[in-house]
C-alpha cells in the first residue's frame, strides 16, 4: 500500500491568523527547499539539522509570496516516520494555496483525508487502534470522550491485546510441537494452565466487549427518545433542551412527522435527544410512517422521557401504557407531566399519587421517575436535566480506563470472545490439540486485527477515508 509520492496538505482550518502546510516523503525537503529561501542563516534546507526552525520566505520566481517558519523533520523521527516539513505561514486563504500551487509544481502530490496517519501506521509509528484514536482525538466534544482518546492513542488497549495475543502464542507453539511428536505421546502444554489463561482471557475480553456500551454512550451520545402523544409538549422541550428553535412547535396534532436529533452537554455527559412524531391513530400514510420510526427509536434509546399532558394525563397513560411500557423493560423512563401551569398544586398532589400506583403496578422491570414541568414556562426543567444525568449511569473515565468505543473493534472482540469460548469448550470435553490450536489461533486472529496486523487493504480505506484532508 506505500506510496513513495511526496504529499502535501494544508493541516489548519480556514480563517485563522497563522496557516500550516504539511510535507511528507523521500523528497519534501528538497521540495520545500526549492520554494524557500531562509533570511538569517543562508544555508538551505537539505543541510539543516532535525528539529529546526528556519525563518525566511517562499518566493515564485522572484515575488515574495510570504514570510515564513519552516520546522524539519528527518525520517524515522517525524509523525508519518518519513523526511517531513511544515511550513507556518500567515491563514489567508490565498496565500495557503499559492504555496500549495508551488509545492504541487516542484513534485508534490495532494495528500488523501488521513493520508499521513495512514503513513505514520504503514511505517510502524502507531498501530491500527492508536491511528483510529487520533480521528477520535480531533472529533472529541467533551472531556470523557478526549480521556478516551488520548488513552488509546498513548497505546494502552493496543498493550492490553498485545499482552493476551503473546500468551496465547506460546501455548498454541506448544500445542502443535506436541502434534510433531504425537507418535511419543508428549505433552508440552499444561492443559491446566491453559485452562486458566483461557478463563483469564476470556474475562478480560468480556470486560472490553460490555465496555463498548458505555464507550459507545461516551463517543456517540446517550440516547434520549422523546415520545408521547401529540401537543403533549416534546418538540418545545426538545427546543428548551437545546436552548435552539430545532423542531417546529405548533398547535395542530401531528406537526413532528420525521425524527428530528441532536446532541447536547448536560453535566459534562453528552446527550442524544431524539424528539419523534406523537403516537395516536392516524391514516395519513406519512405521519404513520413518523409513528413506526418512533417506537424503532424507543427500542434504541437507553433513556426515555414519556411526555403527557398533565391536563389529561391519567387518559393518555391508559391509552398508551400497553404500548409504550413493554418496550420500556430494563431502560431508564421518566414520566414528564407537561404544562403543570395549567393544573393547581392539589390536582398535581392527586395525579402524582395515581401515577405512581398505576406505573409502579404495570412497569415490572427497569428505573422509574415521575416529575412535572412546564416546558413554555421553563418551571422545574432544571430538575428534569438532573433525573437526566442521574438516569445516565455513566462511571466516571479516568485516563488509564480502557473502554471500548470504536464498532469495527467490538465486533473483532466479539468474534474473539466466541473463539475463546470454543478454546474453553474444548479444554472441558478434552479434545485433540490440532483443534484447539486452530480456535486459539482464530482468537490471535481477531485479537490481531485490532492493531492492524492482519488487516486488508480495503478496511484500511474505509478508516483512513473518515479522516480529514492534513491528518
Amino acid at each position: 500500500m506505500m506510496n513513495q509520492d511526496t504529499i502535501c496538505a494544508i493541516a489548519t482550518a480556514e480563517g485563522g491568523a497563522i496557516g500550516t502546510i504539511r510535507v511528507s516523503g523521500d523528497n519534501a525537503i528538497a521540495i520545500t527547499s526549492n520554494i524557500f529561501r531562509p533570511l538569517k542563516s543562508g544555508k538551505v534546507l537539505e543541510t539543516q539539522s532535525a528539529y529546526s526552525l528556519t525563518f525566511g520566505r517562499i518566493y515564485k520566481d522572484e515575488e515574495v509570496i510570504d514570510e515564513v517558519l519552516v520546522s524539519l523533520f528527518r525520517n524515522p523521527h517525524s509523525y508519518t516516520g518519513e523526511d517531513a516539513t511544515e511550513i507556518t505561514c500567515h491563514g489567508s486563504s490565498y496565500i495557503l494555496q499559492q504555496v500549495m500551487q508551488l509545492l504541487i509544481a516542484n513534485g508534490c502530490r495532494l495528500a488523501q483525508p488521513g493520508e499521513f496517519t495512514q503513513r505514520a501506521f504503514l511505517n510502524g509509528k502507531m498501530d491500527l487502534s492508536q491511528a483510529e484514536a487520533v480521528a477520535d482525538l480531533i472529533a472529541s466534544t467533551s472531556a470523557a470522550t478526549h480521556r478516551l482518546a488520548m488513552s488509546q492513542m498513548r497505546g494502552g488497549f493496543s498493550r492490553q491485546l498485545t499482552d493476551l495475543r503473546n500468551k496465547l502464542l506460546h501455548f498454541t507453539s506448544m500445542i502443535e510441537l506436541e502434534l510433531d511428536f504425537s507418535e511419543e505421546d508428549v505433552e508440552f502444554a499444561d492443559r491446566t494452565a491453559l485452562e486458566a489463561l483461557a478463563n483469564e482471557i476470556e474475562s478480560v475480553i468480556s470486560r472490553l466487549v460490555h465496555s463498548f456500551s458505555v464507550g459507545n454512550a461516551i463517543k456517540s451520545g446517550v440516547p434520549v427518545a422523546i415520545i408521547g402523544e401529540t401537543n403533549a409538549g416534546k418538540s418545545t422541550l426538545l427546543n428548551l433542551l437545546l436552548n435552539e428553535e430545532k423542531a417546529i412547535v405548533s398547535d395542530i396534532h401531528g406537526t413532528t412527522r420525521d425524527v428530528i436529533e441532536d446532541t447536547i452537554n448536560l453535566g459534562g455527559v453528552t446527550f442524544r435527544f431524539i424528539d419523534t412524531a406523537g403516537i395516536r391513530e392516524t391514516t395519513d400514510t406519512i405521519e404513520s410512517l413518523g409513528i413506526e420510526r418512533t417506537f424503532q427509536k424507543l427500542d434504541q434509546a437507553e433513556i426515555v422521557l414519556w411526555m403527557i399532558d398533565a391536563t389529561d394525563a391519567l387518559v393518555q397513560v391508559g391509552q398508551l401504557s400497553e404500548q409504550i411500557l413493554p418496550r420500556c423493560e430494563g431502560k431508564h423512563l421518566i414520566l414528564v407531566c407537561n404544562k403543570m401551569d395549567l393544573i393547581s398544586e392539589d390536582q398535581k398532589s392527586i395525579l402524582m399519587t395515581n401515577l405512581q400506583a398505576i406505573l409502579v403496578k404495570q412497569f415490572a422491570t427497569g428505573s422509574l421517575d415521575l416529575v412535572f414541568i412546564s416546558a413554555k414556562t421553563r418551571e422545574h426543567t432544571a430538575e428534569l436535566e438532573k433525573r437526566i444525568i442521574a438516569a445516565a449511569h455513566l462511571p466516571t473515565v479516568s485516563p488509564n480506563d480502557v473502554i471500548v468505543t470504536n464498532i469495527r473493534h467490538y465486533e473483532a472482540l466479539n468474534r474473539a470472545l466466541d473463539a475463546i469460548h470454543r478454546v474453553q469448550q474444548g479444554l472441558d470435553l478434552q479434545i485433540s490439540g490440532d483443534f484447539l490450536s486452530q480456535d486459539i489461533r482464530e482468537c490471535i486472529f481477531h485479537l490481531s486485527d485490532i492493531a492492524g496486523e492482519v488487516t486488508n487493504d480495503m478496511v484500511l480505506q474505509n478508516i483512513f477515508e473518515h479522516f480529514c484532508i492534513g491528518k
